[in-house]
Protein backbone atom coordinates (compact mmCIF):
# COMPACT_ATOMS: atom_id res chain seq x y z
CA UNK A 1 0.00 0.00 0.00
CA UNK A 2 1.45 3.45 -0.96
CA UNK A 3 2.36 5.42 2.15
CA UNK A 4 4.03 8.71 3.11
CA UNK A 5 6.27 8.78 6.15
CA UNK A 6 4.88 12.21 6.99
CA UNK A 7 1.43 10.67 7.23
CA UNK A 8 2.60 8.54 10.17
CA UNK A 9 3.31 11.61 12.27
CA UNK A 10 0.30 13.55 11.06
CA UNK A 11 -2.11 10.70 11.71
CA UNK A 12 -0.48 9.40 14.95
CA UNK A 13 -3.57 10.59 16.73
CA UNK A 14 -5.18 9.81 20.02
CA UNK A 15 -7.42 7.34 18.22
CA UNK A 16 -4.37 5.49 16.90
CA UNK A 17 -2.88 5.38 20.38
CA UNK A 18 -6.15 4.13 21.80
CA UNK A 19 -6.27 1.37 19.22
CA UNK A 20 -2.66 0.29 19.46
CA UNK A 21 -1.21 1.20 22.80
CA UNK A 22 -3.69 -0.89 24.79
CA UNK A 23 -3.33 -4.01 22.66
CA UNK A 24 -1.32 -6.93 24.17
CA UNK A 25 0.27 -7.61 20.77
CA UNK A 26 3.46 -5.77 19.83
CA UNK A 27 3.20 -3.37 16.86
CA UNK A 28 5.96 -1.41 15.17
CA UNK A 29 7.10 0.36 12.02
CA UNK A 30 10.74 0.61 10.85
CA UNK A 31 12.53 2.43 8.05
CA UNK A 32 14.93 0.81 5.60
CA UNK A 33 17.77 1.02 8.13
CA UNK A 34 15.83 -0.75 10.85
CA UNK A 35 15.17 2.40 12.87
CA UNK A 36 11.84 2.61 14.62
CA UNK A 37 9.28 5.01 13.17
CA UNK A 38 6.62 3.76 15.50
CA UNK A 39 6.43 1.39 18.48
CA UNK A 40 3.44 0.66 20.66
CA UNK A 41 3.50 0.24 24.43
CA UNK A 42 3.56 -3.59 24.30
CA UNK A 43 6.92 -3.75 22.46
CA UNK A 44 8.40 -0.92 24.46
CA UNK A 45 7.62 -2.60 27.78
CA UNK A 46 7.93 -6.24 26.86
CA UNK A 47 10.89 -6.29 24.51
CA UNK A 48 12.87 -3.05 24.23
CA UNK A 49 12.54 -1.90 27.83
CA UNK A 50 12.12 1.64 26.46
CA UNK A 51 11.22 4.53 28.81
CA UNK A 52 8.13 5.38 26.77
CA UNK A 53 6.77 4.98 23.26
CA UNK A 54 8.72 7.98 21.98
CA UNK A 55 12.18 6.71 22.97
CA UNK A 56 12.48 4.01 20.23
CA UNK A 57 11.88 6.55 17.43
CA UNK A 58 15.05 6.83 15.37
CA UNK A 59 16.77 3.98 17.19
CA UNK A 60 17.29 0.32 16.34
CA UNK A 61 17.13 -2.96 18.28
CA UNK A 62 20.89 -3.03 18.97
CA UNK A 63 20.72 0.24 20.93
CA UNK A 64 18.31 -1.23 23.46
CA UNK A 65 20.06 -4.57 23.58
CA UNK A 66 23.44 -3.01 24.44
CA UNK A 67 21.89 -0.70 26.99
CA UNK A 68 20.17 -3.54 28.78
CA UNK A 69 23.29 -5.71 28.74
CA UNK A 70 25.42 -2.93 30.24
CA UNK A 71 22.80 -2.16 32.87
CA UNK A 72 22.60 -5.86 33.84
CA UNK A 73 26.17 -6.99 33.16
CA UNK A 74 26.10 -9.23 36.23
CA UNK A 75 23.23 -11.22 34.71
CA UNK A 76 24.44 -13.24 31.74
CA UNK A 77 20.97 -14.05 30.44
CA UNK A 78 19.64 -10.50 30.77
CA UNK A 79 19.47 -9.09 27.27
CA UNK A 80 16.75 -7.97 24.93
CA UNK A 81 15.38 -9.77 21.99
CA UNK A 82 16.84 -7.62 19.28
CA UNK A 83 20.40 -8.87 19.10
CA UNK A 84 19.26 -12.53 18.95
CA UNK A 85 16.98 -12.15 15.95
CA UNK A 86 18.12 -13.01 12.49
CA UNK A 87 18.05 -10.13 10.01
CA UNK A 88 14.42 -10.59 9.10
CA UNK A 89 13.84 -6.90 8.24
CA UNK A 90 16.40 -7.11 5.45
CA UNK A 91 14.94 -10.40 4.17
CA UNK A 92 11.45 -8.85 3.95
CA UNK A 93 12.81 -5.82 2.09
CA UNK A 94 14.88 -7.88 -0.36
CA UNK A 95 12.09 -10.36 -1.10
CA UNK A 96 9.41 -7.70 -1.23
CA UNK A 97 6.84 -9.93 0.48
CA UNK A 98 5.42 -10.61 3.91
CA UNK A 99 6.67 -13.42 6.11
CA UNK A 100 5.67 -15.19 9.30
CA UNK A 101 8.10 -16.85 11.68
CA UNK A 102 8.97 -17.53 15.31
CA UNK A 103 11.73 -15.87 17.28
CA UNK A 104 13.00 -16.70 20.73
CA UNK A 105 15.58 -15.44 23.18
CA UNK A 106 16.18 -14.35 26.76
CA UNK A 107 14.37 -11.23 27.84
CA UNK A 108 14.78 -10.06 31.41
CA UNK A 109 16.48 -13.39 32.14
CA UNK A 110 13.58 -15.52 30.90
CA UNK A 111 13.03 -17.38 27.66
CA UNK A 112 10.53 -15.57 25.43
CA UNK A 113 8.91 -16.93 22.27
CA UNK A 114 7.35 -14.53 19.75
CA UNK A 115 5.18 -15.27 16.78
CA UNK A 116 6.13 -12.50 14.33
CA UNK A 117 4.52 -11.10 11.17
CA UNK A 118 6.50 -8.66 8.99
CA UNK A 119 5.73 -7.01 5.68
CA UNK A 120 7.26 -4.28 3.48
CA UNK A 121 5.43 -0.96 2.95
CA UNK A 122 5.84 1.42 0.01
CA UNK A 123 5.66 5.10 -0.97
CA UNK A 124 3.37 6.57 -3.65
CA UNK A 125 5.79 5.42 -6.38
CA UNK A 126 5.74 1.82 -5.16
CA UNK A 127 9.21 2.04 -3.69
CA UNK A 128 9.88 0.10 -0.49
CA UNK A 129 10.45 2.57 2.33
CA UNK A 130 10.38 0.30 5.40
CA UNK A 131 8.69 -2.58 7.23
CA UNK A 132 5.72 -3.03 9.50
CA UNK A 133 5.52 -5.74 12.07
CA UNK A 134 3.41 -7.39 14.72
CA UNK A 135 4.49 -9.79 17.43
CA UNK A 136 2.61 -11.97 19.88
CA UNK A 137 4.00 -13.56 23.02
CA UNK A 138 3.47 -17.29 22.60
CA UNK A 139 5.77 -18.38 25.41
CA UNK A 140 3.06 -20.19 27.40
CA UNK A 141 1.64 -21.76 24.25
CA UNK A 142 5.14 -22.84 23.20
CA UNK A 143 5.88 -24.27 26.63
CA UNK A 144 2.67 -26.28 26.46
CA UNK A 145 3.58 -27.41 22.96
CA UNK A 146 7.12 -28.39 23.98
CA UNK A 147 5.85 -30.20 27.07
CA UNK A 148 3.36 -32.06 24.89
CA UNK A 149 6.07 -32.96 22.37
CA UNK A 150 8.31 -34.13 25.21
CA UNK A 151 5.56 -36.24 26.71
CA UNK A 152 4.68 -37.68 23.30
CA UNK A 153 8.34 -38.52 22.76
CA UNK A 154 8.46 -40.25 26.15
CA UNK A 155 5.28 -42.16 25.28
CA UNK A 156 6.75 -43.14 21.90
CA UNK A 157 9.94 -44.35 23.60
CA UNK A 158 7.93 -46.30 26.16
CA UNK A 159 5.75 -47.78 23.42
CA UNK A 160 8.84 -48.74 21.42
CA UNK A 161 10.42 -50.23 24.53
CA UNK A 162 7.30 -52.25 25.36
CA UNK A 163 7.00 -53.36 21.74
CA UNK A 164 10.67 -54.37 21.73
CA UNK A 165 10.29 -56.29 25.00
CA UNK A 166 7.20 -58.04 23.64
CA UNK A 167 9.13 -59.20 20.60
CA UNK A 168 12.59 -59.96 22.01
CA UNK A 169 14.10 -62.41 24.44
CA UNK A 170 15.15 -60.62 27.63
CA UNK A 171 18.24 -62.79 28.17
CA UNK A 172 19.87 -62.88 24.72
CA UNK A 173 18.17 -59.82 23.16
CA UNK A 174 17.28 -61.99 20.17
CA UNK A 175 13.85 -61.99 18.48
CA UNK A 176 11.46 -64.22 20.42
CA UNK A 177 8.91 -66.68 19.07
CA UNK A 178 6.32 -63.97 18.27
CA UNK A 179 8.67 -61.86 16.16
CA UNK A 180 10.32 -64.95 14.69
CA UNK A 181 7.04 -66.37 13.37
CA UNK A 182 6.18 -63.00 11.82
CA UNK A 183 9.57 -62.75 10.09
CA UNK A 184 9.35 -66.35 8.92
CA UNK A 185 5.98 -65.71 7.30
CA UNK A 186 7.38 -62.55 5.67
CA UNK A 187 10.30 -64.55 4.30
CA UNK A 188 7.90 -67.14 2.92
CA UNK A 189 5.80 -64.42 1.26
CA UNK A 190 8.87 -62.87 -0.40
CA UNK A 191 10.19 -66.27 -1.47
CA UNK A 192 6.81 -67.10 -2.98
CA UNK A 193 6.78 -63.83 -4.91
CA UNK A 194 10.26 -64.30 -6.37
CA UNK A 195 10.22 -68.11 -6.58
CA UNK A 196 13.06 -68.47 -4.03
CA UNK A 197 13.72 -70.93 -1.23
CA UNK A 198 13.80 -70.31 2.52
CA UNK A 199 15.48 -72.66 4.97
CA UNK A 200 14.59 -72.97 8.64
CA UNK A 201 17.12 -74.32 11.12
CA UNK A 202 15.75 -75.60 14.43
CA UNK A 203 18.62 -75.78 16.93
CA UNK A 204 18.68 -77.54 20.29
CA UNK A 205 21.79 -77.50 22.49
CA UNK A 206 23.05 -80.95 23.41
CA UNK A 207 23.10 -81.87 27.11
CA UNK A 208 22.24 -78.31 28.17
CA UNK A 209 20.03 -79.65 30.97
CA UNK A 210 23.09 -81.25 32.57
CA UNK A 211 24.81 -77.84 32.68
CA UNK A 212 21.80 -76.25 34.37
CA UNK A 213 21.37 -79.13 36.82
CA UNK A 214 25.03 -79.44 37.80
CA UNK A 215 26.33 -75.86 37.59
CA UNK A 216 23.18 -73.82 38.09
CA UNK A 217 20.97 -71.63 35.93
CA UNK A 218 23.35 -68.68 36.24
CA UNK A 219 26.01 -70.58 34.32
CA UNK A 220 23.35 -71.91 31.95
CA UNK A 221 22.21 -68.36 31.15
CA UNK A 222 25.77 -67.30 30.37
CA UNK A 223 26.13 -70.30 28.06
CA UNK A 224 22.98 -69.23 26.18
CA UNK A 225 24.30 -65.67 25.83
CA UNK A 226 27.66 -66.92 24.54
CA UNK A 227 26.00 -69.33 22.11
CA UNK A 228 23.86 -66.45 20.80
CA UNK A 229 26.93 -64.25 20.34
CA UNK A 230 28.86 -66.90 18.44
CA UNK A 231 25.97 -67.80 16.17
CA UNK A 232 25.23 -64.14 15.35
CA UNK A 233 28.84 -63.67 14.29
CA UNK A 234 28.47 -66.50 11.74
CA UNK A 235 25.23 -65.28 10.18
CA UNK A 236 24.57 -63.27 7.06
CA UNK A 237 22.84 -59.89 7.40
CA UNK A 238 19.82 -61.23 5.52
CA UNK A 239 19.20 -64.01 8.05
CA UNK A 240 17.32 -63.99 11.36
CA UNK A 241 18.45 -65.70 14.58
CA UNK A 242 15.81 -66.21 17.25
CA UNK A 243 15.57 -67.84 20.68
CA UNK A 244 12.28 -69.67 21.01
CA UNK A 245 12.82 -70.51 24.68
CA UNK A 246 15.00 -72.72 26.88
CA UNK A 247 17.92 -73.97 24.80
CA UNK A 248 16.02 -73.83 21.50
CA UNK A 249 17.08 -71.44 18.76
CA UNK A 250 15.90 -70.95 15.18
CA UNK A 251 17.56 -69.40 12.15
CA UNK A 252 15.80 -68.21 9.00
CA UNK A 253 18.04 -68.50 5.93
CA UNK A 254 16.75 -66.37 3.06
CA UNK A 255 17.59 -66.60 -0.66
CA UNK A 256 18.74 -70.21 -0.54
CA UNK A 257 19.71 -71.69 -3.91
CA UNK A 258 20.84 -75.20 -3.07
CA UNK A 259 21.69 -77.55 -0.20
CA UNK A 260 25.36 -76.60 -0.35
CA UNK A 261 24.46 -73.04 0.72
CA UNK A 262 22.70 -74.36 3.80
CA UNK A 263 25.38 -76.91 4.61
CA UNK A 264 28.12 -74.28 4.55
CA UNK A 265 26.20 -72.00 6.91
CA UNK A 266 25.31 -74.87 9.25
CA UNK A 267 28.88 -76.16 9.30
CA UNK A 268 30.31 -72.73 10.11
CA UNK A 269 27.77 -72.37 12.93
CA UNK A 270 28.70 -75.75 14.41
CA UNK A 271 32.40 -74.93 14.07
CA UNK A 272 31.81 -71.74 16.08
CA UNK A 273 30.68 -73.84 19.04
CA UNK A 274 33.62 -76.23 18.95
CA UNK A 275 35.83 -73.87 20.91
CA UNK A 276 35.38 -74.35 24.69
CA UNK A 277 33.56 -71.76 26.78
CA UNK A 278 35.21 -70.45 29.92
CA UNK A 279 32.37 -69.55 32.27
CA UNK A 280 32.71 -68.96 36.02
CA UNK A 281 35.89 -71.03 36.14
CA UNK A 282 34.36 -73.92 34.19
CA UNK A 283 35.56 -75.09 30.79
CA UNK A 284 32.44 -76.15 28.91
CA UNK A 285 31.96 -77.80 25.53
CA UNK A 286 28.55 -77.30 23.94
CA UNK A 287 27.27 -79.06 20.84
CA UNK A 288 24.01 -78.62 19.00
CA UNK A 289 21.56 -80.77 17.08
CA UNK A 290 19.96 -79.08 14.07
CA UNK A 291 16.84 -79.90 12.12
CA UNK A 292 16.34 -78.31 8.69
CA UNK A 293 13.14 -77.71 6.76
CA UNK A 294 12.94 -75.91 3.43
CA UNK A 295 10.20 -73.82 1.79
CA UNK A 296 8.39 -74.86 -0.36
CA UNK A 297 9.52 -78.52 -0.24
CA UNK A 298 8.68 -79.15 3.43
CA UNK A 299 5.80 -76.75 4.03
CA UNK A 300 4.04 -73.62 2.78
CA UNK A 301 3.41 -71.92 6.12
CA UNK A 302 5.49 -70.75 9.06
CA UNK A 303 3.89 -73.26 11.43
CA UNK A 304 4.43 -76.25 9.13
CA UNK A 305 8.08 -75.36 8.50
CA UNK A 306 8.68 -74.97 12.25
CA UNK A 307 7.00 -78.29 13.05
CA UNK A 308 8.96 -80.13 10.40
CA UNK A 309 12.30 -78.57 11.36
CA UNK A 310 11.59 -79.62 14.96
CA UNK A 311 10.98 -83.20 13.79
CA UNK A 312 14.25 -83.16 11.84
CA UNK A 313 16.09 -81.89 14.91
CA UNK A 314 14.94 -84.92 16.92
CA UNK A 315 16.22 -87.10 14.11
CA UNK A 316 19.60 -85.39 14.47
CA UNK A 317 19.60 -86.16 18.18
CA UNK A 318 18.75 -89.75 17.41
CA UNK A 319 21.72 -89.92 15.05
CA UNK A 320 24.11 -89.19 17.89
CA UNK A 321 23.69 -85.46 18.52
CA UNK A 322 26.00 -82.62 17.45
CA UNK A 323 24.88 -83.09 13.85
CA UNK A 324 22.13 -81.94 11.51
CA UNK A 325 19.38 -83.61 9.51
CA UNK A 326 17.05 -82.49 6.75
CA UNK A 327 13.32 -83.08 6.89
CA UNK A 328 11.38 -85.26 4.48
CA UNK A 329 7.89 -86.78 4.43
CA UNK A 330 9.13 -90.10 5.75
CA UNK A 331 10.18 -88.34 8.93
CA UNK A 332 6.61 -87.22 9.55
CA UNK A 333 5.48 -90.83 9.29
CA UNK A 334 8.18 -91.80 11.77
CA UNK A 335 6.97 -89.04 14.11
CA UNK A 336 3.46 -90.52 14.08
CA UNK A 337 4.99 -93.95 14.57
CA UNK A 338 6.87 -92.63 17.62
CA UNK A 339 3.62 -91.42 19.24
CA UNK A 340 1.98 -94.76 18.56
CA UNK A 341 5.00 -96.70 19.83
CA UNK A 342 5.17 -94.72 23.05
CA UNK A 343 1.59 -95.59 23.90
CA UNK A 344 2.10 -99.19 22.85
CA UNK A 345 5.33 -99.50 24.86
CA UNK A 346 3.65 -98.33 28.05
CA UNK A 347 1.00 -100.98 27.46
CA UNK A 348 3.70 -103.57 26.71
CA UNK A 349 5.30 -102.97 30.09
CA UNK A 350 1.96 -103.40 31.80
CA UNK A 351 0.90 -106.50 29.83
CA UNK A 352 4.25 -108.30 29.82
CA UNK A 353 4.86 -108.22 26.06
CA UNK A 354 8.64 -107.90 26.46
CA UNK A 355 10.68 -111.08 26.26
CA UNK A 356 14.36 -111.82 26.82
CA UNK A 357 16.64 -113.46 24.29
CA UNK A 358 20.17 -114.64 25.00
CA UNK A 359 23.22 -114.53 22.72
CA UNK A 360 26.16 -116.83 23.59
CA UNK A 361 29.65 -115.44 24.25
CA UNK A 362 32.39 -117.85 23.23
CA UNK A 363 36.04 -118.39 24.06
CA UNK A 364 37.18 -118.96 20.46
CA UNK A 365 40.50 -120.40 21.53
CA UNK A 366 38.89 -123.13 23.61
CA UNK A 367 35.61 -123.20 21.61
CA UNK A 368 33.83 -122.95 24.95
CA UNK A 369 30.78 -121.00 26.18
CA UNK A 370 31.86 -118.38 28.74
CA UNK A 371 28.63 -116.49 29.09
CA UNK A 372 25.68 -114.86 27.38
CA UNK A 373 24.20 -111.41 26.87
CA UNK A 374 20.54 -110.81 27.73
CA UNK A 375 18.76 -108.93 24.95
CA UNK A 376 15.21 -107.62 25.10
CA UNK A 377 12.67 -108.18 22.34
CA UNK A 378 9.10 -106.94 22.00
CA UNK A 379 6.41 -109.35 20.83
CA UNK A 380 3.62 -106.99 19.83
CA UNK A 381 0.24 -108.68 19.25
CA UNK A 382 -0.32 -106.78 15.97
CA UNK A 383 3.06 -105.52 14.73
CA UNK A 384 4.81 -108.74 15.60
CA UNK A 385 8.48 -108.95 16.56
CA UNK A 386 10.00 -105.50 17.30
CA UNK A 387 13.76 -105.12 17.70
CA UNK A 388 15.27 -102.96 20.44
CA UNK A 389 16.68 -100.30 18.08
CA UNK A 390 13.04 -99.30 17.52
CA UNK A 391 11.93 -98.91 21.13
CA UNK A 392 14.99 -98.58 23.42
CA UNK A 393 15.76 -94.97 22.30
CA UNK A 394 12.06 -94.16 22.83
CA UNK A 395 12.18 -95.68 26.31
CA UNK A 396 15.21 -93.52 27.13
CA UNK A 397 13.56 -90.31 25.94
CA UNK A 398 10.27 -90.97 27.73
CA UNK A 399 11.85 -92.18 30.99
CA UNK A 400 10.50 -95.72 30.65
CA UNK A 401 14.00 -97.16 30.39
CA UNK A 402 14.40 -97.67 34.15
CA UNK A 403 11.23 -99.75 34.41
CA UNK A 404 12.14 -101.64 31.22
CA UNK A 405 15.70 -102.35 32.41
CA UNK A 406 14.54 -103.70 35.72
CA UNK A 407 11.93 -105.89 34.08
CA UNK A 408 14.53 -107.39 31.74
CA UNK A 409 16.99 -107.90 34.61
CA UNK A 410 14.44 -109.81 36.66
CA UNK A 411 13.38 -112.04 33.77
CA UNK A 412 16.97 -112.71 32.69
CA UNK A 413 18.20 -113.45 36.22
CA UNK A 414 15.28 -115.77 36.93
CA UNK A 415 15.99 -117.84 33.81
CA UNK A 416 19.77 -117.69 34.25
CA UNK A 417 19.45 -119.11 37.77
CA UNK A 418 17.28 -121.97 36.44
CA UNK A 419 20.01 -122.96 33.97
CA UNK A 420 22.64 -122.68 36.66
CA UNK A 421 20.66 -124.91 39.05
CA UNK A 422 20.11 -127.41 36.23
CA UNK A 423 23.87 -127.73 35.87
CA UNK A 424 23.93 -126.32 32.32
CA UNK A 425 26.94 -124.06 33.06
CA UNK A 426 25.61 -120.81 31.53
CA UNK A 427 28.82 -118.96 32.48
CA UNK A 428 28.43 -115.22 33.13
CA UNK A 429 25.27 -113.20 32.43
CA UNK A 430 25.81 -109.81 30.76
CA UNK A 431 23.03 -107.30 31.32
CA UNK A 432 22.71 -103.95 29.52
CA UNK A 433 22.48 -101.02 31.88
CA UNK A 434 21.08 -97.58 30.95
CA UNK A 435 22.79 -94.57 32.48
CA UNK A 436 19.46 -93.38 33.90
CA UNK A 437 19.33 -96.61 35.86
CA UNK A 438 22.51 -95.92 37.81
CA UNK A 439 21.31 -92.37 38.48
CA UNK A 440 18.39 -93.76 40.51
CA UNK A 441 18.87 -93.35 44.27
CA UNK A 442 17.76 -96.91 44.99
CA UNK A 443 19.80 -98.56 42.23
CA UNK A 444 22.40 -100.34 44.38
CA UNK A 445 19.72 -101.45 46.83
CA UNK A 446 17.62 -102.77 43.93
CA UNK A 447 20.57 -104.77 42.52
CA UNK A 448 21.38 -106.32 45.90
CA UNK A 449 17.75 -107.24 46.51
CA UNK A 450 17.14 -108.80 43.10
CA UNK A 451 20.39 -110.81 43.12
CA UNK A 452 19.76 -112.04 46.65
CA UNK A 453 16.14 -112.85 45.81
CA UNK A 454 17.17 -114.90 42.76
CA UNK A 455 20.06 -116.39 44.71
CA UNK A 456 22.52 -115.39 42.00
CA UNK A 457 26.25 -115.17 42.60
CA UNK A 458 27.48 -111.59 42.14
CA UNK A 459 30.61 -112.82 40.34
CA UNK A 460 28.47 -114.38 37.62
CA UNK A 461 26.90 -111.02 36.71
CA UNK A 462 28.27 -108.41 34.33
CA UNK A 463 26.79 -105.02 33.51
CA UNK A 464 27.39 -103.38 30.13
CA UNK A 465 27.25 -99.62 29.65
CA UNK A 466 27.98 -97.73 26.46
CA UNK A 467 30.99 -95.48 26.28
CA UNK A 468 28.97 -92.32 25.62
CA UNK A 469 26.62 -92.98 28.53
CA UNK A 470 29.48 -93.15 31.01
CA UNK A 471 31.15 -90.00 29.67
CA UNK A 472 27.99 -87.93 30.06
CA UNK A 473 28.73 -87.76 33.78
CA UNK A 474 31.97 -89.65 34.40
CA UNK A 475 32.43 -88.67 38.06
CA UNK A 476 28.98 -89.90 39.09
CA UNK A 477 29.43 -93.01 36.94
CA UNK A 478 32.74 -93.85 38.62
CA UNK A 479 31.20 -93.65 42.08
CA UNK A 480 28.24 -95.93 41.30
CA UNK A 481 30.20 -98.40 39.20
CA UNK A 482 32.76 -98.69 41.96
CA UNK A 483 29.99 -99.78 44.34
CA UNK A 484 28.96 -102.46 41.85
CA UNK A 485 32.57 -103.58 41.49
CA UNK A 486 32.93 -103.77 45.28
CA UNK A 487 30.01 -106.20 45.28
CA UNK A 488 31.95 -108.47 42.89
CA UNK A 489 29.94 -107.56 39.78
CA UNK A 490 31.93 -107.15 36.54
CA UNK A 491 31.69 -103.97 34.45
CA UNK A 492 32.09 -103.86 30.66
CA UNK A 493 32.09 -100.89 28.27
CA UNK A 494 29.90 -101.63 25.27
CA UNK A 495 30.37 -100.18 21.75
CA UNK A 496 33.93 -99.16 22.64
CA UNK A 497 35.63 -96.94 20.07
CA UNK A 498 32.48 -95.16 18.89
CA UNK A 499 32.42 -92.53 21.64
CA UNK A 500 34.78 -89.99 23.12
CA UNK A 501 36.04 -91.54 26.35
CA UNK A 502 39.20 -90.15 27.84
CA UNK A 503 42.05 -92.54 28.60
CA UNK A 504 42.44 -90.72 31.92
CA UNK A 505 38.88 -91.69 32.85
CA UNK A 506 39.35 -95.15 31.40
CA UNK A 507 42.09 -95.77 33.95
CA UNK A 508 39.88 -94.56 36.79
CA UNK A 509 36.76 -96.51 35.84
CA UNK A 510 36.37 -99.84 37.70
CA UNK A 511 35.91 -101.76 34.46
CA UNK A 512 36.90 -105.34 33.66
CA UNK A 513 36.21 -105.59 29.94
CA UNK A 514 35.94 -103.62 26.69
CA UNK A 515 33.60 -104.64 23.90
CA UNK A 516 34.83 -103.84 20.38
CA UNK A 517 31.92 -102.33 18.49
CA UNK A 518 30.50 -104.25 15.54
CA UNK A 519 31.13 -101.25 13.24
CA UNK A 520 34.87 -102.05 13.38
CA UNK A 521 34.31 -105.78 12.84
CA UNK A 522 31.97 -105.91 9.84
CA UNK A 523 34.61 -105.04 7.20
CA UNK A 524 37.46 -107.09 8.66
CA UNK A 525 39.97 -108.13 7.62
CA UNK A 526 40.04 -106.26 4.31
CA UNK A 527 39.47 -102.71 5.69
CA UNK A 528 42.86 -101.37 6.80
CA UNK A 529 41.44 -98.66 9.07
CA UNK A 530 39.11 -101.06 10.91
CA UNK A 531 41.96 -103.54 11.23
CA UNK A 532 44.24 -100.89 12.75
CA UNK A 533 41.54 -99.72 15.20
CA UNK A 534 40.73 -103.28 16.28
CA UNK A 535 44.38 -104.09 16.88
CA UNK A 536 44.79 -100.87 18.88
CA UNK A 537 41.83 -101.65 21.15
CA UNK A 538 43.10 -105.17 21.77
CA UNK A 539 46.57 -103.80 22.57
CA UNK A 540 45.07 -101.17 24.86
CA UNK A 541 43.19 -103.84 26.82
CA UNK A 542 46.37 -105.85 27.17
CA UNK A 543 48.22 -102.79 28.51
CA UNK A 544 45.44 -101.97 30.99
CA UNK A 545 45.00 -105.60 32.02
CA UNK A 546 41.41 -105.65 30.74
CA UNK A 547 39.50 -108.44 29.03
CA UNK A 548 38.30 -107.75 25.51
CA UNK A 549 35.43 -109.23 23.52
CA UNK A 550 34.46 -108.60 19.88
CA UNK A 551 30.76 -108.34 19.01
CA UNK A 552 29.15 -108.68 15.61
CA UNK A 553 31.48 -111.44 14.35
CA UNK A 554 29.77 -113.16 11.43
CA UNK A 555 32.45 -114.83 9.29
CA UNK A 556 35.33 -117.19 9.82
CA UNK A 557 37.77 -114.63 8.41
CA UNK A 558 36.64 -112.12 11.02
CA UNK A 559 36.99 -114.71 13.79
CA UNK A 560 40.46 -115.72 12.66
CA UNK A 561 41.69 -112.12 12.38
CA UNK A 562 40.43 -111.26 15.87
CA UNK A 563 41.82 -114.44 17.40
CA UNK A 564 45.21 -114.02 15.72
CA UNK A 565 45.50 -110.49 17.10
CA UNK A 566 44.92 -111.46 20.71
CA UNK A 567 41.15 -111.34 21.29
CA UNK A 568 39.80 -114.78 22.21
CA UNK A 569 36.28 -113.85 23.34
CA UNK A 570 33.70 -113.47 20.59
CA UNK A 571 29.99 -112.78 20.29
CA UNK A 572 28.10 -112.79 17.00
CA UNK A 573 26.17 -114.67 14.35
CA UNK A 574 29.23 -116.75 13.48
CA UNK A 575 28.52 -118.73 16.65
CA UNK A 576 24.86 -118.00 17.25
CA UNK A 577 22.06 -115.52 16.82
CA UNK A 578 20.22 -114.32 19.93
CA UNK A 579 18.11 -117.25 21.14
CA UNK A 580 14.78 -117.59 22.88
CA UNK A 581 14.69 -119.28 26.29
CA UNK A 582 13.65 -122.56 24.67
CA UNK A 583 16.37 -122.45 22.01
CA UNK A 584 19.02 -121.30 24.50
CA UNK A 585 18.14 -124.24 26.72
CA UNK A 586 18.71 -126.61 23.78
CA UNK A 587 21.98 -124.81 22.96
CA UNK A 588 23.25 -125.23 26.53
CA UNK A 589 22.32 -128.91 26.58
CA UNK A 590 24.12 -129.57 23.29
CA UNK A 591 27.12 -127.53 24.37
CA UNK A 592 27.44 -129.41 27.64
CA UNK A 593 27.54 -132.69 25.73
CA UNK A 594 30.83 -131.62 24.15
CA UNK A 595 32.48 -130.68 27.44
Amino acid sequence: MPFKLSDLKEHNSELLKLLTQQLPDMLWVKDLNGKYLYANKAICDGLLMAKDTDEPIGKGDVFFALREREANSDKLNWHTFGELCFNSDQVVIENGEAMKFEEYGNVKGELLYLEVYKAPFYDEDGKTIGTVGAGRDITNLKKTQLDLEKNLKILDEQREQLEYQANHDSLTDLPNRVLFMDRLQQSINIAQRYDNKVALLFIDLDHFKEINDSLGHGVGDKVLIEVSRRMKNQMRKSDTLSRLGGDEFCIILNDIIDIEDMSDIITSGMEALKEPMEINGHTLYVGMSIGVSVYPNDGNSASSLLKNADAAMYKAKGDGRNTYCFYDEAMTERAFERVFLETALRKALEEDELVVYFQPQIDARENKLVGMEALVRWEHPIMGFIYPDKFIPLAEITGMIVQLDRLVMKKALTQFKKWDKAGLNPGKLALNLAIKQIEENDFIEFIENILDCEDCSYKNIEFELTENQIMNNPEASIETLQKLSDLGISIAIDDFGTGYSSLAYLKRLPIDKLKIDRSFIKDLPQDADDAAITKTIISLCSSLNLKVIAEGVETEKQKNFILQNGCQFIQGYYYSRPLSIEDMTKYLIEHNKTI
